[in-house]
């Protein structure tokens, strides 16, 4: 009997050796021609400023695809925290194919959004798809989806033990156990590795000087972070607001990103500038040496929310990353901290403040700008967190604990006043 158990568990621990390198394997490689393409669609817009008036067109093109082959899809990484907390169908394995053109074109075109999304939906869907072929139940399933998002998230911004922690986190709620924390850092390793034996580099961003930690800082961290929450719950609610009006006010769905795109476009030719469209990459890495525009931050809500909100594809993460670096940038013509550390804080805290992952967050600070920075990283992470409101960008996400109770009796008190 002993040596069947032993059997059974030798069995059991590779198969889901198995399924954590094949996930990472196929997320890391989608994540990793993702990567590329952005970069390639960043370059052809840049040398080709006029396609940007295609953006109309290419929102259309989204709009059909999504409503003809993608109406479960849609829902994106939505549907990846629904399928985890009520399982009901498999993720379809469409999602991964459509939401990758829609970001590439979103971003081709003119359009400002991130990628983290695109990397989950398709490391969630690449992952389903394993259901069935292990022939695996319930629970199983429950561990799979934490596999396909960890490996996503690990892969599209080269942050293993971020990429595992975030899985975890942001459905800590939902309830997860012990053996999906085992496999998250598994399988987000395997990512990260493929993506680096194609040779596909992420980008580096560096915080040269951190002061000594005191009480007198402390008290220019707390504000400054309260300042980061904010601006996560601004980008939450922004992105929620013109989502619900494009729906309401636009009964067919691939009309929205044709009349969203035709909106963008006429806005980016008369402001002049196209620095607000895309990742924004360069405007985040000159965040940490030169202070941005005190605006800079607001326009890359309204135009990220705005992108979004009208159906385009993409992410909200690495927009997260341009609006709390450039807002800490911003501060530090007014703050007396280094200006990258300000940068830094606001990369990581905006991110933790709009999905409720603190500690990802906090690690992935760690992983980005190195353990020194870690207990400034870490403070604005947490203040952010609990400063951002109960409203994150992913709508299924179920939100408890103290900050949940916290915002709960703040609401009761609110309907007693009235």
């Amino acid at each position: 009997m002993n040596l069947l158990k032993i059997k059974n568990t030798l069995l059991s621990v590779f198969k889901w050796l198995l399924i954590c390198a094949l996930i990472g394997f196929f997320s890391g490689s989608a994540s990793a021609f993702l990567l590329v393409s952005l970069e390639w669609a960043a370059t052809i817009r840049a040398n080709t400023i006029w396609i940007i008036w295609l953006l109309p067109i290419a929102g259309l093109l989204i709009g059909l695809s999504y409503y003809y082959y993608g109406a479960v899809a849609i829902r994106g990484n939505n549907l990846l925290l629904e399928e985890y907390d009520k399982p009901k169908a498999k993720i379809p394995f469409i999602m991964a194919p459509l939401v990758l053109f829609g970001t590439i074109a979103t971003h081709l075109f003119g359009g400002s959004a991130g990628r983290e999304g695109t990397a989950v939906q398709m490391g969630g869907a690449i992952a389903d798809q394993f259901t069935s072929l292990f022939k695996l139940d319930g629970s199983e399933r429950k561990t799979i989806i934490i596999l396909g998002i960890s490996a996503g998230f690990a892969s599209v911004f080269g942050t293993p033990l971020a990429g595992a922690i975030f899985a975890l986190e942001v459905v800590y709620f939902s309830k997860i156990t012990l053996k999906s924390t085992i496999l998250s850092f598994i399988v987000a390793y395997f990512a990260y590795y493929t993506v680096d034996i194609w040779q596909v580099k992420h980008t580096h961003y560096a915080i040269p000087n951190v002061p000594d930690f005191n009480f007198e800082i402390l008290l220019w961290i707390i504000p400054v972070s309260i300042l980061f929450g904010l601006a996560a719950m601004l980008f939450s609610r922004s992105t929620h607001y013109w989502g619900a009006l494009f729906t309401k006010k636009i009964k067919y769905a691939p009309l929205r990103p044709f009349i969203g795109g035709a909106v963008l476009a006429l806005i980016i030719y008369f402001i002049g500038t196209t620095k607000y469209i895309g990742l924004g990459v360069p405007m985040i890495v000159e965040s940490f040496s030169t202070p941005s525009n005190y605006y800079d931050f607001l326009l890359k809500i309204l135009f990220t929310g705005f992108t979004l909100g009208a159906g385009f594809k993409g992410g909200e993460v690495t927009p997260l990353f341009f609006i709390g670096a450039t807002l800490g940038s911003a501060l530090s013509l007014f703050i007396p901290l280094p200006i990258a550390l300000l940068a830094g804080m606001g990369f990581v805290a905006v991110f933790s403040g709009a999905t409720h992952t603190p500690i990802a967050c906090t690690v992935m600070g760690l992983e980005l700008f190195g353990i020194q920075s870690g207990i400034y990283i870490g403070t604005a992470c947490f203040i952010a967190y609990l400063s951002s409101g109960s409203v994150g960008i992913y709508h299924a996400q179920i939100v408890k604990g103290a900050k949940y109770h916290l915002y709960e009796k703040i609401k009761r008190k609110k309907l007693d006043l009235f």
